[in-house]
């Protein structure tokens, strides 16, 4: 008899198929950016856990149904605003990160009080930002922008007269005195470049400790009044908010020195538009720099107050941007969402601005709220793999009318669900039961970016 017919036929290893590993694979969630079209960067950040779209919306009313019913995350720049009515159109919203620092395009107390994080990303760009300001600043004293644009426009300087003419108003910088209101990472940025050009500094910024004027070499004053009277130069670097809406106005403009130059690289609504264009007629205010606007994207001298103001020199809100920056900041946005698919809102969150105003329970679609303990949010389980589009973890043709970026990278490597914990034991009241992380982080994430929190005066 032939040996081989006596063994045991192998099974084919095909036909072998275990146990499906951490069990039903659960949806992916969506994470969409709401007002740009670009995600080259935030797609390897975030392809592993979540699909990415885009809406290149200027408001809620342009972003899809899709978006809005089954999105959890959002990233978002600083042209679109959200408010209470527009963020209780998403339904299963539950993070929002802003790219950049500063956050008062969205009604952040609103946001807490439906169970949304909002994050910014405060520490980048502060060297751009800073580099910018002085750039203004020496272009106000030194009138390089306005001399050069002579030039390109064919002026002829045969003499001294003709130059002394055109350089009318260009100053001296050293020993004159630059006041800085908003000391955050930015403003003491410039305090110390501002040094090194011959500037004496002064400051204010009611929210920072004593002290902080010994340690940069700075002169503190404590109050804006003052402040004013003193300077040659005034910059603003601190963020906006119902009480200094309008710092700079007709009151506070006369209260500063006659022929006084402004810039301004934080938020446009710390000026009146109206009240800076008649100071500039009149020169009481010698010239002015503003690299933001009340209304954004805007162009000063296309309509407005400003339109026809003169010695105003205007950049479109660039003052953050360099290649490097840029990057860091986008890769340091798309690692917070990334925390928050993976971790528990807010706990696991660096930059989160609003958890004093979420509710003690937060409800999420599919969590009982009876199970969570009071001091305990939930982490981002049911809830936020409440939307997902197939195809390979990509996003069904036709499903969004906006195009989408996807990831082509197989994720059927990737678990997307942990397994479930061991019930409790029977003494834990079922009040007190813990929900598990939905993919609990056992190392440190390459991708996550260390970033300060942001301080009171500090914004971009």
């Amino acid at each position: 008899m032939d040996k081989r017919k006596m063994l045991a036929k192998r099974p084919r290893l095909d036909s072998v198929r275990g146990p499906i590993a951490n069990g039903p694979m659960q949806t992916r969630p969506l994470v969409a950016l709401l007002d740009g079209r670009d995600c080259s960067i935030e797609m390897p950040i975030l392809k592993d856990v979540a699909t990415v779209a885009f809406c290149d919306a200027q408001s809620t009313s342009e972003i899809h149904e899709k978006v809005l019913n089954e999105a959890v995350g959002a990233l978002m720049w600083h042209t679109i605003v959200l408010t209470k009515e527009d963020l209780e159109k998403f339904k299963t919203l539950r993070i929002i990160v802003r790219i950049g620092s500063g956050v008062d395009n969205i009604d952040v107390k609103a946001a807490g009080e439906l169970g949304i994080a909002v994050c910014n990303v405060p520490g980048y760009g502060v060297e751009e930002v800073a580099d910018t300001t002085l750039c203004l600043i020496l272009n106000l004293y030194r009138r390089t922008y306005w001399l050069a644009n002579m030039v390109r426009e064919g002026k002829k300087f045969t003499g001294p007269e003709q130059v002394r003419e055109a350089a009318q108003g260009c100053a001296r910088i050293r020993g004159d005195t630059l006041g800085i209101i908003g000391l955050g990472r930015i403003g003491s940025a410039v305090a110390l470049r501002a040094k090194a050009f011959g500037f004496n500094v002064i400051f204010y910024d009611p929210y920072l400790p004593d002290g902080i004027e010994k340690s940069l070499g700075l002169t503190r004053v404590y109050t804006l009044q003052d402040l004013l009277f003193q300077s040659d130069c005034i910059s603003l670097h601190c963020t906006l908010n119902e009480h200094n809406h309008h710092l700079i106005n007709d009151f506070t403009i006369k209260q500063m020195r006659p022929g006084a130059f402004l810039v301004n690289t934080a938020r446009g609504g710390l000026i009146d538009d109206e009240a800076l264009a008649t100071a500039l007629k009149q020169g009481r205010i010698r010239a002015a720099a503003l690299d933001v606007h009340e209304s954004e994207p805007y162009n000063a001298f296309q309509g407005g107050p400003l339109k026809d103001a003169p010695n105003l020199l205007v950049t479109p809100h660039a003052a953050f941007y360099s290649d490097a920056s840029c990057t860091e900041l986008r890769e340091m946005a798309a690692s917070e969402i990334r925390r928050a698919i993976v971790g528990r809102v807010p706990d696991c969150l660096r930059n989160c601005v609003n958890k004093e105003y979420f509710p003690a329970v937060v409800t999420y679609p599919g969590v009982p709220s009876a199970t969570l303990p009071p001091t305990a949010q939930p982490p981002l389980t049911d809830g936020i793999n409440g939307g997902y589009y197939s195809s390979g973890g990509g996003v069904v043709a036709g499903a969004l009318p906006v195009q989408q970026a996807h990831s082509t990278t197989a994720h059927d490597s990737v678990p997307h669900s942990a397994p479930q914990p061991p019930p409790p034991p029977p003494s834990q009241p079922a009040s007190q039961q813990q929900i598990p992380h939905n993919i609990p982080l056992s190392s440190a994430d390459p991708t996550n970016h260390h970033a300060p929190k942001v301080e009171q005066s500090e914004v971009h």
